[in-house]
């Protein structure tokens, strides 16, 4: 064999082996995420004047649905973590009790599916909904003032009094779905609901 073709072995094989040294293999391809985003106001807040939709025609049901079952352990932590360091007011109760009202006010159990968080963003509701057996409901206790109350007198307290009914509110945990966070589109925020129509007495004058 010449000289030539001895040379020309040993390079070639330099070759190789530098190639084997610095290959590195084609990154597959991986499609950029893009997020679903929800849109800022929903459609359902058209038929409302409330900051909560009790009806969704766009509910997300397949998305969320899918993102349970995906995150099953820990969304599962989460809801527990929801409804055992949430009080009453905002766990399973369904059914009213009898109260005596100081002012006129009208009193319900409801299931958000929307609402607008303490931030002013409108978020989804994780309700109605039922992953690997777990059925996820969320309730809020919802306490009004009716129009002609807010900020009158209460009307059964005694005129020498001072008197007037206020709207008041309380803060709710409750599990959302976030669908920009692609690696845990879930969350617990919290919300702003009315809670009682307070009667607020003053001084007693005659």
């Amino acid at each position: 064999m010449s000289l030539s073709i001895h040379l020309l072995i040993l390079v070639s094989l330099g070759v190789v082996a530098v190639m084997g040294n610095n290959y590195k293999p084609p990154t597959p391809y991986q499609p950029k995420y893009e997020p679903k985003y929800e849109p800022e106001i929903p459609a359902c807040s058209k038929n409302t004047t409330k900051n909560w939709c009790l009806e969704d025609s766009e509910y997300p049901t397949y998305e969320v649905i899918y993102e349970l079952d995906k995150h099953y352990e820990a969304v599962v932590a989460l809801y527990k973590n929801v409804v055992a360091e949430t009080a009453n007011s905002v766990d399973t109760l369904t059914k009213l009790v009898d109260e005596t009202y100081l002012c006129p006010s009208a009193t319900s159990y409801v299931q958000p599916l929307r609402a607008v968080n303490t931030k002013g963003k409108w978020r989804v509701i994780i309700n109605k909904v039922e992953s690997y057996g777990i059925k996820y409901d969320q309730h809020a206790r919802i306490e009004e003032c009716e129009a002609d109350a807010a900020g009158k007198a209460c009307p059964l307290v005694p005129t020498c009094y001072e008197s007037k009914c206020l709207q008041k509110s309380i803060y709710h945990r409750f599990l959302v779905h976030d669908p920009t966070d692609y690696y845990f589109p879930f969350a617990i925020e919290t919300f702003k609901f009315p809670a009682s129509c307070a009667c607020f007495i003053g001084a007693f004058t005659l």
